[in-house]
């Protein structure tokens, strides 16, 4: 697993002297895990951010399973899935939007105009997102979750997330699931590590 673009330790630190109830949910929570994969391609990545939307875990991970089975060796590859029928990727169980997603994300990868890792890497974080939002069905959100998960950036908060949401609802108490600005607003003091937050709000909806 590669190293996060933070120091891991100095992010708690932090998240706990800023914010009294993010301390407690660190302190229930326990110690914060999030890995980042250095071995998984663009395309692999976005592929497998595209299967999870809006689906639960589990159900995501059975149909990215059959996913990775279409190509050899479970090996994903954009300039194979770049020719695959839709009704190909439709039987593992991706909906047709999702099929014609991943085929628009082949062929982005394979003509050369997304940028690879390394030049990716060294995108600040809005240049990332609207790199990313010009493959078809790639939004902010799935653009965020390569931010956490891919990239290991630092100070991500996907507002729009309703695991975020209900996450933050229960460490604020506050009365009714806020909406993303109201997320923004109520995370602000997070900041530089609403990354490491965004994982902890997870766990809590996770409960």
């Amino acid at each position: 697993m590669s190293r996060l673009r933070y120091n891991r330790e100095a992010s708690i630190d932090f998240l706990k002297s800023a914010c009294p109830q993010m301390a407690g949910v660190i302190r229930d929570k326990g110690a914060f895990q999030l890995k980042v994969s250095r071995n998984r391609d663009l395309f692999t990545s976005l592929a497998g951010s595209i299967t999870y939307q809006q689906l639960s875990g589990k159900a995501a991970a059975t149909i990215y399973g059959r996913f990775e089975a279409l190509f050899e060796d479970h090996t994903p590859s954009a300039a194979v899935a770049v020719n695959m029928p839709v009704q190909t990727l439709r039987s593992v169980g991706l909906s047709n939007s999702k099929a014609l997603s991943i085929i628009d994300l082949a062929e982005h990868v394979c003509s050369g105009s997304l940028p690879d890792r390394r030049k990716m890497a060294n995108l600040d974080d809005a240049a990332v997102i609207e790199s990313l939002c010009r493959v078809r069905g790639i939004g902010p959100w799935t653009a965020q979750m390569h931010l956490i998960f891919a990239l290991g950036r630092p100070d991500i908060m996907p507002a729009t997330d309703l695991g975020i949401q209900k996450g933050v609802q229960h460490t604020y108490r506050l009365p009714e699931l806020p909406k993303p600005d109201q997320v923004i607003e109520v995370t602000g003091h997070l900041a530089p590590y609403r990354s490491v937050a965004s994982w902890y709000f997870w766990r809590v909806a996770d409960d």
